[in-house]
């Protein structure tokens, strides 16, 4: 068959190929149009990548596409650029990229709308139809009565006439007016960003390191105002006709942010992150492809329709929020902005308190310019910081609940004077565990190796790794002895904090919380309705709020028990990150660790860097940011059958990989999570010229590996893990 026009196509699906179809005779698609194709018996919304492709396979099997899929705006060049980056460099399929930048859901909205489009402007076609045919009706009575009033004699005929013309002429012009568009009222760009002279110099560093084709890493300490310095620079990116993308870790870090930005850029603002509804996102990606914008969003708004960009900011840019563990694709936002920047010839601002070893390794080998900000937005002394020795305190019962006496003391003095208090347990639930006090029993997940919580507002037992739950009964099981809850989450802690301080307004910030529920409890703590804020993690990432002079840890032992070479660099950027919260607008603030080991480094960095210490014990031990690690995973419900596998890869692999470090397999610290039990194992490899040339031989032999052994879908690959 001659003179037929093949395409290929990126399909939604984990293959290694981009699949030929034909186009029926006379259609023409462009690159990154959609089409509708079968595929294995289902029909798939595909994305063009090719065209004009010529495939070198047998023409007479390529099928032909089932239809264009008109009305929906189609996949830019740039996004296929970056869909590619992260699937050469994840060691992911296209299609993997694909699904995650368009989901099913985004899809099926995309058409919903495309066709209310059409309907709308169907309806828009016959109702302009039906004003013309009016119209000219109406032009038509008209020239005939001005016909009559040129033939008529009489005063009141004529009189009778010419009223008739000019109630005619009346609903003409009526009909013929343009709606007027309302004017809103606007708020000139920029005018409330006033930086001081430590925040200007910082500006005008980081405009020299853009002017050098470098980027920049701001390392501003907490309260100093980095976001004024962001927004100038992204105050300068809109005024030259350009774009800018605003990236943080976390969809409750923006809640603040966002009204900030609307009240400065009030037409070029957006957001976009997965707490938003399929038609807000919907909605967010036109606007992106359409015009100006300024877009505060989490790392999926890597995926919008981007053009003209001009800046990208990546805010708290250390966080482990910005890496998707699971599903595929598994990429680094932050590292992916970066890639994107580059792909639009744009410059990147990535600002923290605490930068990862990661960033500030850049700026040691000139890569990054590296801008400090050591003062103060309002000029305050650092917090005052008190490590509480909670077995001490226990001896000399000294402790009410998980609060100790001083602590107890220093939250009532606080709230006297008015003022506010964050409360940090990095848990969630009731209590992390439930055990029976006769024979010793933790209830555990049937599905995975992991004690099950307990939330008692639920009266419930939950998996926070596969969402099993089961009613809390308070009988064990095996022996009929009492369960009791041990430990304390965010819920046991707030249940305290209500006994403890009976007369303060306390709420409670987790995951738990529903996203109009955090809202709710961010915008009562800024305003002061409420006395006491208690919460996981995110209390930490970058929320200003003005009355906070007090700011608590329970229980910091839990973030130095990880089994993980980057524990101590975590648990130090979250120490530091709590300790920014309070002291912002002035005043006496103290910062407070409750812990059972003093003495620990991580606390004694907090009066000083640790970043060189960190530096050298990575480099003796070949831990990132001076090697890559690369981490197989493979999961399976006969755990003899992984075992006996994953050995036979690791050999396969160190085998193919001799000049690479292949440790394992081993099990994680939850090694079996919904059903299947899991096994690592983690390849180092050297920061050169071959780490793409590896990178292709280990997925060529993992890939040869599951043909061989028939293990497909049990193994996945996690490229540069937090």
């Amino acid at each position: 068959m001659t003179g037929r026009t093949f395409i290929q196509v990126i399909l939604p699906l984990r293959l290694a190929w981009e699949p030929f179809y034909a186009l029926p005779e006379g259609v023409t698609v462009r690159l990154g149009e959609r089409v509708q194709v079968p595929f294995s018996g289902r029909t798939y919304s595909a994305v063009v990548t090719d065209p004009d492709a010529h495939p070198e396979i047998d023409t007479a099997r390529i099928k032909e596409i089932l239809a264009l899929e008109e009305g929906i705006r189609p996949v830019t060049a740039a996004e296929i650029r970056l869909w590619r980056f992260i699937s050469d460099y994840y060691l992911c399929t296209l299609g993997e990229v694909y699904l995650a930048a368009y989901p099913p859901r985004r899809i099926a909205g995309e058409k919903t709308a495309a066709a209310i489009r059409q309907r709308l402007a169907q309806r828009q076609e016959r109702e302009a139809q039906r004003s013309a045919a009016r119209l000219a009706r109406l032009q038509q009575r008209i020239a005939s009565r001005e016909s009559r009033l040129e033939k008529a004699r009489k005063d009141s005929v004529r009189q009778q006439l010419q009223q008739e013309i000019d109630a005619l002429k009346a609903s003409l012009e009526a009909l013929q007016a343009e709606p007027q568009p309302i004017e809103t009222p606007s708020q000139e760009p920029g005018k409330s960003i006033r930086l001081t002279p430590a925040q200007e110099t910082a500006f005008q560093r980081i405009q020299e390191a853009f002017a050098q084709g470098k980027n920049a890493l701001l390392q501003g300490v907490t309260g100093s105002g980095k976001t004024e310095v962001y927004l100038k620079l992204a105050q300068d990116a809109l005024a030259a006709g350009k774009n800018v993308l605003y990236l943080v870790p976390e969809i409750a870090m923006g809640y603040q942010l966002a009204e900030r930005i609307r009240r400065i850029f009030p037409e070029e603002a957006c957001t976009y992150s997965s707490g938003q509804t399929p038609a807000d996102r919907r909605q967010t990606a036109d606007r992106i492809a359409e015009g100006s914008y300024i877009v505060l969003g989490t790392r999926s708004a890597l995926f919008l329709p981007h053009h003209d960009l001009g800046l990208v900011i990546i805010d708290e840019e250390h966080d482990t929020s910005y890496k998707q563990d699971s599903p595929t694709p598994r990429y680094q936002g932050r590292d992916c902005a970066v890639v994107l920047a580059a792909q639009h010839g744009c410059p990147v601002v990535l600002g923290s308190a605490t930068p990862s070893l990661e960033s500030l390794y850049n700026c040691k080998i000139g890569k990054y310019a590296l801008v400090t900000l050591k003062e103060k937005y309002y000029g305050d002394a650092d917090e005052d910081i008190e490590i509480i020795d909670t077995q001490a305190e226990r001896r000399k019962r000294g402790m009410e609940g998980h609060f100790s006496s001083k602590l107890v003391l220093r939250i009532r003095q606080t709230l006297a004077q008015g003022r506010q208090v964050i409360i940090l347990r990095a848990r969630r639930a009731y209590s992390p565990a439930v055990q029976c006090d006769n024979c010793g029993e933790i209830r555990r997940c049937p599905h995975c190796h992991v004690a099950l919580s307990y939330h008692q507002d639920k009266g419930r037992l939950v998996c926070h790794y596969c969402g099993h739950t089961e009613l809390f009964t308070e009988t064990c099981p095996h022996c009929g002895g009492t369960l009791r809850p041990i430990g304390a989450g965010t819920q046991k802690i707030e249940e305290e904090a209500l006994a403890l301080f009976p007369d303060a307004a306390i709420a409670r910030l987790d995951s738990d919380t529903t996203p109009a529920q955090t809202i709710r409890i961010i915008e009562s703590f800024e305003s002061g309705a409420t006395d006491i804020l208690i919460g996981t993690q995110m209390l930490a990432k970058g929320f200003d709020f003005e009355h906070v002079a007090l700011t608590v840890i329970l229980q910091a032992d839990s973030l130095l028990s990880l089994d993980d070479f980057r524990a101590d660099e975590k648990a130090f950027q979250l120490l530091s990150q709590l300790r920014g919260r309070s002291g912002r607008r002035g005043g006496e603030s103290h910062f407070i660790i409750q812990t059972s080991q003093p003495q620990h480094p991580v606390y004694q960095m907090l009066t000083g860097s640790g970043a060189e210490s960190q530096f050298a014990e990575r480099k003796e031990f070949c831990y990132p940011p001076f090697t890559r690690i690369i981490e197989l995973m493979a999961k399976d419900e006969n755990e003899p059958r992984l075992e006996t596998v994953t050995r036979k890869l690791a050999a396969a692999l160190q085998q193919a990989l001799p000049d690479v470090s292949v440790c394992g397999p081993y099990a994680p610290a939850v090694d079996k999570v919904s059903g299947k039990h899991i096994r690592h194992i983690r390849l180092t490899l050297a920061r050169d010229a071959r780490l793409k040339a590896h990178k292709e031989t280990l997925l060529a032999t993992m890939q040869a590996f599951c043909r061989d052994n028939h293990y497909d879908g049990h193994l996945g690959i996690n490229v540069d893990p937090a």
